[in-house]
């Protein structure tokens, strides 16, 4: 039993109310009784099933949940507004040779995206035209000159995928100039739609979908399997033209789901899940350059998804040039694979640079901003490809809605990311409405937007009078969720295994976190001058275990985590953290990492 009875008593963890990050450590469940059916019924640990229960899975659920499947979650496709009229101009112009090009976004989910419709079109042998926007020359979104471009190569009918829901005026143009356009988006939309031949988007304000959960290359691929569908019935496959395997995609839509942080829940869970397996395969060369370039040997998880692939095939987008994350997930030769991948490579060092001289200069700003409840930082010349990741930064320190904002030759280009419970996209796309901005849109955690200087101020008072309540609560009422209490003995090679069961994990399945009580810090380390590494002689129950464990806060130097685990060496310790497996040369080994710490009484 990794849980001590007596550490359940309440909801408070080890009475844990305020901790080194400000936080009261909360169990996820307290229903032992649900435990324990959890655990009989299905024949599993009880660790495993106090981690079910803790995410509201009941038993009939758990099967599901366990093992994803796409044949369980999938819906008809059909069910999406304009999904009949997409398929249909897509079999059109796939039946008579018409050049079809697509308009995708920079980050991972447009490049993967963008990938993913390119790939199966050139399957079918169908010729095909991608653009890639330039994030600093062209900004977010479709643009009436890139349409025109693509439109003098030949094409008649454009693709937007993970942008084009807000985009008037382009889609506009381009229907004055004789171009179709379809639009595959998950971005929210608005009362209005643009002028096209479909807008496919679960976040249509006019739709009913269960799936607004979704991101962008999700969509892409439902619309992937209504088309492929549709031609099969027409019968469009024959012995010389085979139809495309489209579980062979799954590693793109993986991906991209992971890298736009959506909920893994429902239909997310079963791409992921598969995606991560079909990954595992590296069938894809441009993931298999990615792979050996980051000198990754593990079978692929959504921390490798998310942390080490997703980087750098944003590093394109962000400092370096575009179309590489979409050239690197389409191309079939390894050479051409290997050079792109290291290539990226570069280019998410040179992001990490200036992303560390915009972070120290954004941060200095944001620490005058303490009577605000949402921040909201500016300066000219801050390089556009970090502020999102700058944004993020600020709101995990200050534990607030944080917007970045780079201003060039007068207009600012903004990125922003908000905390749980408070709609950073909602409110942007209210400031639209009320032309408090040029432009912008976005989800609940994540926005981007542009305007002028002068709109500056008042669009920060727009912000806190919408979102200040909300903040402020979050921010006043945070709590760290707690899975179970762990024994010291406990932390071994099988653990994470085990607890590897519920995931994959991410947005809205987040991995359990477990506590190490009574841990007395025998010796601490910096590494790199930013993370803190700790050796703990661990007791339970106050009785000493004899295990000794190495513990690991990333980035915690000069954070009040950081300060209680230099400053209290031979005291007493609470740790909260999650156990992971690693590889150092071959070799597995179990590490704990630390979230947060409080002193034991």
């Amino acid at each position: 039993m990794p849980t001590d009875a007596s550490t359940m008593l309440s909801d408070t963890v080890l009475s844990v109310e305020r901790s080194a990050m400000g936080m009261r450590w909360k169990w996820r469940t307290l229903d032992e009784r649900a435990v324990l059916a959890m655990s009989q019924k299905l024949a599993i640990p009880d660790l495993l099933a106090r981690v079910l229960v803790g995410r509201g899975i009941t038993p009939e659920a758990a099967p599901d949940f366990l093992a994803p499947s796409l044949r369980s979650a999938m819906p008809d496709p059909g069910h999406l507004l304009d999904m009949d009229k997409a398929v249909a101009r897509l079999m059109q112009a796939i039946t008579q040779g018409e050049p079809i090009g697509i308009f995708g976004d920079y980050d991972v989910d447009g490049a993967t995206s963008s990938a993913l419709l390119y790939q199966y079109l050139r399957a079918l042998g169908v010729p095909c035209q991608a653009y890639i926007p330039d994030r600093m020359k062209e900004g977010y979104g479709p643009n009436t000159a890139a349409f025109l471009a693509l439109q003098a190569q030949g094409v008649r009918l454009i693709v937007t995928v993970d942008c084009g829901a807000v985009s008037f005026e382009p889609l506009a143009a381009a229907k004055a100039a004789g171009l179709d356009v379809i639009v595959l988006d998950h971005h929210m939309g608005a009362a209005q739609l643009p002028e096209a031949v479909a807008v496919v988007n679960p976040n249509r304000l006019d739709e009913s979908s269960p799936c607004r959960y979704l991101a962008a290359v999700g969509v892409t691929f439902l619309t992937l399997v209504a088309l492929n569908r549709a031609l099969r019935e027409a019968g469009y496959f024959q012995a010389a033209r085979p139809e495309p395997n489209l579980l062979d995609f799954l590693d793109l839509v993986a991906l991209g789901t992971v890298c736009d942080v959506v909920p893994l829940t429902g239909l997310n869970r079963a791409f992921v899940k598969q995606g991560l397996q079909v990954m595992a395969q590296k069938k894809n060369p441009g993931i298999r350059a990615l792979f050996e370039s980051a000198k990754l040997e593990e079978a692929p998880t959504t921390y490798h998804a998310g942390f080490i692939l997703g980087p750098r095939i944003n590093a394109g987008g962000r400092v370096g040039e575009a179309s590489l994350g979409f050239r690197l997930l389409t191309t079939s030769d390894a050479e051409e694979a290997a050079q792109l991948a290291e290539t990226l490579s570069r280019y998410n060092a040179e992001r990490q640079a200036i992303e560390a001289t915009v972070l120290e200069e954004a941060m200095a700003l944001a620490e005058r901003q303490d009577n605000r409840a949402v921040i909201v930082v500016e300066n000219d010349g801050w390089h556009e490809g970090v502020i999102g990741i700058v944004a993020g930064r600020i709101k995990e320190k200050f534990h607030r809605p944080a917007a970045v904002v780079a201003f060039r030759d007068g207009v600012g280009k903004a990125s922003a990311r908000s905390v749980p419970g408070v709609d950073f996209g909602a409110a942007i796309a209210a400031a639209r409405t009320e032309e408090m901005i040029l432009g912008g849109g976005g989800h609940a955690m994540a926005a981007g937007f542009s305007l002028t200087r002068a709109q500056l101020p008042a669009l920060h008072d727009f912000l806190e009078a919408r979102l200040g309540a909300s903040a402020e609560q979050y921010r006043h009422q945070r709590t760290l969720s707690v899975d179970a209490c762990l024994n010291p003995d406990a932390v071994h090679l099988d653990l994470p295994d085990l607890v590897a069961q519920a995931g994959p994990f991410g947005t809205a399945n987040p991995s359990p976190r477990f506590v190490l009580a009574h841990c007395r810090i025998v010796a601490v380390d910096v590494l790199k001058e930013a993370h803190v590494r700790v050796t703990l002689a661990c007791n339970m129950g106050g009785k000493a275990s004899g295990a000794r464990l190495t513990a690991l806060a990333f980035r915690a130097v000069g954070t009040p985590l950081g300060e209680l685990l230099q400053g209290h060496r031979g005291q007493p310790v609470h740790l909260a953290g999650q156990v992971k497996k690693e590889y150092w040369q071959g070799q597995a080994r179990v590490s704990f990492f630390i979230d947060d710490a409080a002193l034991a009484a």
